[in-house]
């Protein structure tokens, strides 16, 4: 890309030799003599750097800076001085400017600050590039009317500075209405912060919420802000909050009353300003009546709810979903796009999706990578995916026809058991988790089923386990 270059400067021989210098490094340059000319030229050439001088008659570089980066939040802005002092420096600096540069220029100092503020833009555009690849695989896919329900709600709430309680089953996408939240809020410049409150153990959840100084216990090698502090002026994102301990829901109601929060082995309270989003997959008021869930926490966290329908209640959106993740595979990992027939989404409409979503994409990458040639049909979903039976959580109707008690209890245990597996993503630390099940136990059930993946091989229960 051929970089834009726009001098400012009120002496004739300055803007000559900077912008033949410039040149000849293969920049395309624009000068001009003032400031209110680089203003007007500014919005034209939207130059990638900028020179500027500090002294100039009428409207002085600092005046130009200011209003350049309030034209531009991004603008990258170099101030030449020909009588440079700190005070100038600190001034530049806290307006804005990339750097200050003392005349007479000195070329090799100028060359190697614009070859650094040029590479500060590489990166910048990389970033950015990257940011947008990655939200392109957060969008809410659908035209249902429980997902246009669900998109109008999002809308109405992320204006607001409302805290959301967000509930659903496993693969939902719950995390993509916080993350959709957060951008249409006027936060979503400032940091998205998510904390995956049944991922990280008890004893550690309240130093990674709250932070810690040096010393506070055993591994504390260093003072280390929390995801409270990280999150400051944005969104913090309580995901499965419902895992949560009492003592750490305590400390977050505190946070929620006072916004102030103190680190762990810390006296000093520190001020936040922080939006908080919750998350979870749980029967919040049955946990209430359970006492493993706090009524005020929830009463704080709950202003707006917000459900996030399951996929077996938006099938329509399937044949969506299956695009989708077809282009989206494509474009980031490289797979070969191949057509679905619709004989093949007929069947996936059919299937009962207890992993929602989740287990979707998962499957149109299990498809992707098995299937044979250049389409991807009916054949191919019987064979690698599996039509719904009554094993498989359907009904009663298969279950009842068994003959013996014995058979229907091993029966439904399966049929349970897989439907657990598919709806925490064949995870088995969490589906034990979630059914309060030693991990050994459900690794000898699942050996004893031959339980795995559709279409893959059984899980593998570990060498050594330490329920």
């Amino acid at each position: 890309m051929n970089r834009r270059i726009l001098v400012v400067d009120d002496e004739a021989p300055i803007r000559a030799a900077l912008g033949q210098l410039l040149e000849y490094e293969g920049y395309e340059v624009r000068a001009v003599a003032s400031g209110r000319e680089a203003l007007a030229e500014y919005p034209r050439l939207r130059p990638h750097l900028v020179f500027c001088d500090v002294k100039m008659a009428g409207m002085d570089g600092l005046e130009v800076l200011r209003a350049m980066r309030q034209l531009d939040p991004g603008a990258l802005v170099v101030m030449i001085s020909g009588h440079a002092t700190l005070q100038t420096a600190v001034e530049a600096t806290q307006a804005g400017a990339y750097d200050v540069l003392e005349k007479p220029l000195d070329t090799d100092r100028l060359l190697v600050l614009l070859r650094n503020a040029l590479a500060t833009l590489d990166l910048q555009e990389e970033n950015a590039a990257l940011q947008a690849q990655l939200e392109t695989g957060r969008e809410i896919v659908g035209e249902s009317r429980a997902i246009r329900t669900l998109l109008e709600r999002i809308e109405r709430v992320a204006a607001t500075p409302a805290r959301v309680l967000i509930t659903g089953e496993n693969g939902t996408g719950k995390e993509l209405v916080a993350r959709a939240i957060h951008r249409g809020s006027p936060r979503a410049k400032k940091p998205f912060v998510e904390v995956n409150c049944a991922a990280i153990p008890q004893e550690l959840i309240e130093s990674e919420l709250f932070g810690h100084m040096r010393g506070s216990f055993t591994g504390a090698v260093s003072d280390r802000p929390g995801k409270f502090e990280q999150a400051d002026g944005g969104t913090l994102f309580l995901d499965e909050i419902g895992d949560m301990s009492l003592a750490a829901q305590a400390k977050v109601l505190r946070v929620l009353q006072d916004g102030v929060v103190t680190r762990i082995g810390g006296s000093k309270p520190v001020q936040v300003d922080v939006r908080v989003l919750a998350a979870t997959n749980k029967d919040v008021e049955g946990e209430i009546a359970a006492g493993r869930f706090r009524e005020d926490l929830f009463y704080r966290l709950n202003v707006v709810p917000i459900t996030v329908p399951p996929l077996r209640e938006r099938r329509e959106d399937i044949p969506l979903l299956v695009a989708f993740f077809v282009q989206q595979m494509a474009r980031r990992d490289g797979m070969v796009p191949r057509r679905v027939t619709a004989d093949a989404l007929q069947v996936l409409q059919e299937l009962e999706w207890s992993g929602n979503v989740r287990e979707l994409r998962n499957t149109v990458e299990r498809l992707l990578i098995l299937a044979s040639g250049d389409m991807i049909g009916a054949a191919d979903v019987h064979r690698l995916v599996g039509r719904p039976t009554a094993a498989d959580g359907q009904g009663l109707g298969g279950l009842l026809r068994i003959p013996t008690f014995e058979a229907f209890k091993l029966a439904a245990e399966e049929a349970y058991l897989r439907a657990k597996l598919a709806e925490h993503d064949w995870n088995v630390s969490e589906t034990a988790r979630a059914l309060d099940m030693p991990r050994s136990n459900l690794y000898k059930k699942i050996e004893r089923y031959a339980l795995g993946r559709p279409g893959g091989q059984p899980v593998a229960a570990p060498a050594t386990l330490d329920d």
